[in-house]
């Protein structure tokens, strides 16, 4: 009975986005009356789903108000950053932008909301800009990074940028963005943010 149940819980569900190398994943749960059991990262299910990831790096972000707005972020290369995106507690909007210049979704974006009722998160691969907004008060967002935090080349897009035309489903006169955020560029399609 036991070992049904590990192979149970190490199931995991992959789906494929609009954009190459972005997936979405929601890892099996087996839940009784006293709750749920989940494997939130499995190197070896991951790798079956074709990502081949070394993550170096555990981030938490607790956002006290729900319509707080994190992102567009993104570091350059040498630490550019493949990320594991998920909801522990809350939900949030999570929004991509693929700035691989040789991509064909190159400058196009995904949404998904990421929430702890779902369990589900985004597997973002290198070379998208990043961010969500909160849906719920007190949000917690972890994170895995493949390439340590880097203030040298830590860089970011605006969220609000009318080229990209991101539906974040709060009113903007409501959103709690912070200053770094408010001041980061627009997006530039003639720029070489990735290859």
């Amino acid at each position: 009975m036991r070992g049904i149940l590990r192979n149970k819980a190490r199931a995991m569900h992959v789906a494929t986005t609009p954009l190459p190398g972005l997936m979405v994943l929601r890892p099996c749960r087996i839940e009784d009356g006293r709750g749920f059991f989940s494997e939130s990262y499995n190197r070896r299910r991951l790798a079956e789903a074709g990502i081949q990831t070394d993550f170096v790096q555990d981030n938490l972000s607790l956002s006290k108000a729900d319509g707080t707005l994190r992102g567009l972020h993104f570091q350059r290369q040498p630490f550019a950053q493949a990320k594991l995106i998920g909801v522990l507690k809350g939900a949030a909007l999570d929004v991509v932008v693929d700035l691989r210049r040789s991509s064909s979704t190159f400058g196009r974006h995904f949404s998904i909301v990421l929430s702890e009722a779902e369990g589900n998160q985004l597997f973002v691969p290198v070379g998208f800009a990043h961010g969500f907004v909160t849906l719920m008060p007190d949000t917690l967002v972890a994170y895995k990074a493949s390439a340590y935090y880097s203030p040298e080349h830590d860089a970011g897009i605006r969220f609000d940028d009318s080229g990209l035309g991101i539906d974040w489903g709060v009113a903007s006169n409501t959103l709690v963005v912070s200053e770094r955020d408010q001041a980061l560029p627009s997006f530039d399609p003639k720029a070489e943010y990735f290859a």
